[in-house]
């Protein structure tokens, strides 16, 4: 396939480029001249997809490095960092706001353009590894040095491919591919297609080690992708298993298709309301949405708590018997989230049996039937049993009573979303949000796999 027309499409204009890297220089000298001024014992260094010419078109984020000696005291890293990011920032007429990684970072709206500017540690290897965040700096060194230019148009095309397909970004809310890791895949592969068809191989535990450090048997991730500038380290970490295989099975139907210039494009889709709300209908399973207020706390830790807080939740209205057909999250991330619960079975009749131990182990039957004074004790199998009253016969009630104060224990929950969820959660129906993204989040509940062929 000709990707000539994609690349013109996806790849950052002259004027795109030229701009970034003007923005920026000025940025980064004016740092490095406030540094100097200061006293302060710093480099200031471009890293990331621009710095490596690996950025999507209107995806040029700029981030920015300061990198301080290996024996700088963390407190004067912090204090000195945000003092020349804050600094830069109101120079330049920017709207700063603090994030959080290893350390506090600031990101700034600067000539409209997103900029991160991140103290760290100056290290040569991952030896010498302070801060998760060290080694941002080697893995630019890296990619560049071993990235061909050529090979910088196969990276755009694999992240692009991998964003048209639901499997790019290494976010908790996504888990897919790093942009970090798409670049190491072209370097070990070659090329875009030579990843595809090499992906379709995969197995679990698949391994590449670039620099073979022979490191790969220290984990059991799905894809092991040793980091060539630490041996200890798995670039593919975050990657969730139904991520690596939406991509093997994306790569599949791409291989196949005669469609390919689709898979670069978003999925063409004319979304109505009503029209979801049919199809929910129509697969005849009660839909229970439940909303609530959400804190205010960083992205990268809300959503594992979001997506720990549903699972938990699924598994115990299953434990009850319950039969939850899919669960799913949502939020708009800035004052509400939504679990979505469609219900294989969610009414049940009012007996239950509670398990008892296996009627070979005399001292634990007795115990058990004492309890129930004999009454309703019975053998299903070879274990004792027990016939009783079933607390909850609908799932919602169950629900409300998980979500209480009292007994908000009984499933593990993201320990931010305690307080909200007992005051704020409450039961809505799905056409009461009236937002674009809900609407695309009902629209992949029910279809699932319609991101992964075209």
């Amino acid at each position: 396939m000709d990707y000539d027309l994609i690349l013109k499409d996806i790849k950052p204009s002259l004027e795109e480029s030229r701009e970034i890297n003007r923005v920026a220089r000025k940025l980064i000298n004016y740092l490095q001249k406030t540094c100097s001024k200061k006293d302060i014992d710093a480099k200031v260094t471009l890293v990331g997809s621009v710095a490596k010419n690996t950025a999507l078109k209107g995806k040029s984020d700029i981030d920015i490095f300061i990198a301080f000696p290996l024996d700088t005291d963390k407190q004067y890293l912090k204090e000195k960092g945000l003092y020349l990011a804050h600094k830069c920032s109101s120079h330049f007429k920017g709207e700063a706001s603090h994030h959080f990684a290893s350390h506090p970072y600031v990101t700034a709206e600067i000539d409209g353009f997103e900029v991160d500017m991140v103290p760290c540690y100056e290290i040569e290897d991952g030896s010498q590894l302070k801060s998760a965040v060290d080694r941002t700096i080697l893995h630019t060194r890296y990619v560049k040095a071993n990235l061909s230019e050529s090979q910088q148009d196969e990276v755009l095309l694999l992240k692009r491919f991998m964003a048209m397909t639901g499997t790019y970004g290494s976010e908790f809310k996504v888990g897919g591919f790093a942009g970090y890791l798409c670049e190491l895949l072209i370097i070990h592969y070659g090329t875009f297609e030579n990843t595809l068809k090499a992906a379709i191989k995969w197995s679990h535990g698949q391994s590449i080690d670039l620099e073979n450090y022979g490191t790969s048997k220290l984990f059991k991730d799905p894809l092991i992708v040793i980091d060539p500038t630490d041996m200890n380290r798995n670039v593919g970490a975050a990657l969730r298993l139904e991520k690596m295989a939406e991509f093997i099975q994306s790569a599949r139907n791409y291989l196949n298709s005669d469609n390919k210039k689709d898979y670069f494009y978003p999925l063409k889709r004319n979304l109505n309301k009503d029209d979801i709300l049919e199809e929910f209908d129509k697969r005849n399973g009660e839909v229970i949405a439940i909303s609530f207020d959400i804190p205010d706390i960083p992205l990268d830790t809300l959503h594992p708590q979001l997506r720990k807080t549903c699972e938990a939740l699924e598994r115990k209205l299953n434990d009850e018997e319950f039969n939850v057909f899919k669960a799913d999250y949502w939020s708009d991330e800035k004052s509400t989230a939504v679990i979505l619960l469609e219900m294989a079975s969610s009414h049940l009749n009012n007996v239950k049996i509670n398990k008892g131990p296996k009627v070979f182990i005399n001292q634990a039957c007795v115990n058990f039937a004492t309890k129930y004074e004999h009454e309703n004790c019975y053998i299903q199998g070879d274990y004792l049993v027990h016939t009783q009253k079933r607390e909850f016969t609908y799932v919602g009630d169950l629900i409300n009573h998980i979500f209480t104060a009292e007994h908000i224990g009984l499933i593990k929950v993201g320990k931010n979303l305690k307080k909200t969820l007992i005051k704020t959660h409450k039961f809505i129906s799905i056409d009461e949000i009236d937002d674009m993204e809900f609407l695309e989040f009902l629209d992949d509940f029910l279809n699932p796999g319609q991101h992964l062929i075209r």
